[in-house]
């Protein structure tokens, strides 16, 4: 489910946001849950008969949508700094201490993506390329991602963040819970702001100082959806780079080397069985099966042995993985099926594509 990345300035109250956040994912969960199924009261045992239902009544009102199932399932995940271990000082300017911190909240959020969580990831995500990673991340996992950012610098001096990180420094928390003031004012000047014309910081929620809450309802319309019956939020494509292929069996190779070998060696020996080189009308049936396969030779010369062979490994080459690009949801269906059939079929289908392919190569038309 979807990933709600925040973004802002150090001390910009971003904490205080993804609670709020939390708080109300948490409340229109919980109003969404399927009300539970009241216990069945006892009957007496000396009654026999059966209330059968009236055909004409509507149907009972306590079957939830199937969206609310659904919604009871999602779990609520916060990763942020403090759940992570990380204190304030990680962020000195050392550019390993940084990065370590930046893969931890990483692994973090990859380990708890599902179809059943909700992730806010609670940081500073001040790097854009960072949150790239977090948005392939999430569309990986096939779930949407949004951004919530916090414009301090538009809505509130930057001042108010240096004042509120040196109360929370003199409450007692230290470099634990606030920044220095040199590593402060280094993660303002650093600071990339989200563009919502990126499609790694889209959709982009913008929450100034000022503003009692972020735009709850929207967020949650932009990821989870109002349901009605129908599903929740559009189904997320991952790319293509992260998505495995089909598994062809551990002999699909072998036997598809093994049968197009047999077909050329069936070609070389009628050829050298009628002097005519194969020309004219000459032609090949390969196998039993019904209809036949049939290869056609070209009408001007014979097929030379390196010509057959080039044509042969040219379709080993095609045929070592699956042509195009991958099709998605619906599609996937279909390219079961397809993959079924041939399985069914096992070598004639084989024998059918070499086939085609040779008398596609050779210039040949079936009569």
């Amino acid at each position: 489910m979807p990933l709600i990345i925040i973004s802002g300035y150090p001390s910009s109250g971003k904490t205080h946001r993804a609670q709020q956040i939390l708080d109300f994912f948490r409340a229109k969960i919980s109003s969404s849950a399927p009300a539970p199924t009241p216990a069945p009261t006892p009957t007496p045992t000396t009654t026999q008969t059966r209330a059968e239902p009236d055909p004409a009544s509507p149907p009972s009102s306590s079957s939830s949508p199937p969206h609310g199932a659904r919604l009871a399932r999602l779990t609520l995940h916060h990763i942020s700094d403090d759940s992570l271990g990380l204190s304030r000082d990680a962020y000195d300017g050392a550019g390993r201490r940084e990065k370590e911190g930046r893969a931890a909240q990483l692994s973090a959020v990859e380990r708890v993506l599902s179809a059943h969580a909700v992730v806010v990831a609670d940081g500073l995500n001040y790097i854009k390329g960072f949150r790239y990673q977090l948005y392939c991340a999430a569309k990986a996992a096939a779930t949407p991602s949004c951004v919530v950012g916090f414009e301090i610098h538009i809505g509130t001096p930057v001042a108010t963040c240096a004042a509120l990180n040196a109360k929370k420094r003199a409450a007692g928390g230290g470099l634990a819970a606030a920044y220095a003031d040199d590593v402060f004012h280094a993660l303002v000047q650093r600071y990339e702001e989200p563009n919502g014309m990126n499609r790694w910081d889209k959709p982009l929620f913008t929450v100034l100082h000022d503003d009692p809450a972020p735009p709850l309802d929207a967020i949650w319309d932009a990821l989870i959806g109002g349901g009605r019956g129908r599903e929740l939020v559009p189904a997320v494509k991952p790319p293509q780079a992260t998505v495995l292929r089909p598994a062809l069996a551990s002999d699909a190779l072998y036997e598809l080397d093994r049968l197009t070998q047999q077909i050329v060696t069936r070609v070389l020996a009628y050829q050298q069985d009628h002097h005519d080189g194969g020309g004219g009308s000459g032609h090949v049936v390969v196998g039993d099966a019904h209809p036949a396969v049939t290869i056609h030779f070209p009408p001007t010369a014979p097929v030379t042995v390196p010509q057959l062979q080039r044509l042969r490994r040219q379709f080993l080459a095609l045929n070592r993985a699956p042509p195009g690009p991958l099709p998605h949801h619906h599609q996937q269906q279909q390219q079961q099926q397809q993959q079924q059939q041939q399985r069914a079929e096992g070598p004639r289908a084989q024998e059918r594509f070499f086939v085609d392919f040779l008398n596609q190569a050779f210039g040949a038309v079936e009569e």
